[in-house]
C-alpha cells in the first residue's frame, strides 16, 4: 500500500501533491465576486442579530405595566384607634381649663368659680353624663341609680337645655345646633353652652340648693 499522499491547495486552485503535479485535472472554481464570501457571513450576522433581538425583547419585561404593590400585614396587629388614643383628660385635673374657657368667652375673673363647679360636676371628665363612674382616666367603669343621664358633659348641663322634646327652647339646640347629648361631650361645645346659661342666668343652673337644700 502506497502511502497517502501529503495534499495542499495553491493559488491556482489546483489540488496538488507534494512534488507539485496536479492530482485532480478538475479546477476548482474560484467565485467571480472576490467579496462574496464577506457580503455572505455579514448578510448571515444582520440575520442572527435581528432574530436575537426580537427574542430579548420577546422575553423583556412590560416596563409600562405599573409594578404590582402588595400591602403585608402588620407583624403584630394594632390596638383599635379609639384605644390608642390617649385621653388628656385626667380625672380631678383642670389644669387645661384657662385655656378652653378663655377661648369660649369666659372671662379670667371668673375662672375659679368655673372651675369649682366643673369639679363637682364632672370631675373633669367632659365624658361624663349623669350617674356615671369614671376612673383616674375619665374611662366610664359604670352607674349609679340615678336617673339624672340626661347630664352631659363638664358642666353636666341638663337635657332641658338641649332636647327640644323637652324644651322646644332648649337653648344649645336653638343658639348652637347641639340637640344631642353627644355635641354635649366635646369640652369647647359644652363650655360653649354653659357659657350661654350663664349670660342668662348666673351660677344659678348650678347652685345645688335650687334642687337639694340639703346641699346649701
Amino acid at each position: 500500500m502506497q502511502p497517502a499522499r501529503n495534499l495542499c491547495y495553491t493559488r491556482s486552485t489546483r489540488l496538488l501533491d507534494i512534488d507539485g503535479h496536479s492530482s485532480n485535472p478538475n479546477l476548482i472554481p474560484f467565485p467571480k465576486d472576490r467579496n462574496l464570501i464577506t457580503k455572505a457571513i455579514a448578510i448571515i450576522s444582520v440575520i442572527y442579530s435581528s432574530i436575537f433581538s426580537v427574542e430579548v425583547l420577546a422575553s423583556a419585561p412590560d416596563q409600562t405595566k405599573a409594578p404590582m404593590t402588595v400591602a403585608l400585614a402588620p407583624l403584630v396587629q394594632t390596638e383599635r384607634a379609639t384605644d390608642q388614643a390617649k385621653s388628656p383628660f385626667k380625672h380631678g385635673d383642670i389644669s387645661w381649663l384657662p385655656e378652653l374657657a378663655l377661648g369660649t368667652g369666659w372671662k379670667k375673673s371668673e375662672l375659679k368659680k368655673l372651675g369649682q363647679i366643673i369639679l363637682r360636676e364632672s370631675g373633669g371628665c367632659p365624658n361624663r353624663i349623669g350617674s356615671s363612674i369614671v376612673d383616674k382616666n375619665c374611662n366610664i367603669i359604670g352607674y349609679t341609680k340615678a336617673t339624672n343621664k340626661s347630664d352631659s358633659g363638664l358642666l353636666q348641663i341638663n337635657g332641658v337645655n338641649w332636647d327640644m322634646s323637652r324644651n322646644k327652647n332648649a337653648i344649645a339646640c336653638v343658639q348652637f345646633g347641639f340637640c344631642k347629648q353627644e355635641d354635649l361631650l366635646d369640652p369647647v361645645n359644652n363650655l360653649k353652652v354653659g357659657r350661654a346659661l350663664f349670660e342668662v342666668a348666673g351660677w344659678a343652673p348650678w347652685n345645688a340648693c335650687n334642687w337639694d337644700p340639703k346641699r346649701c
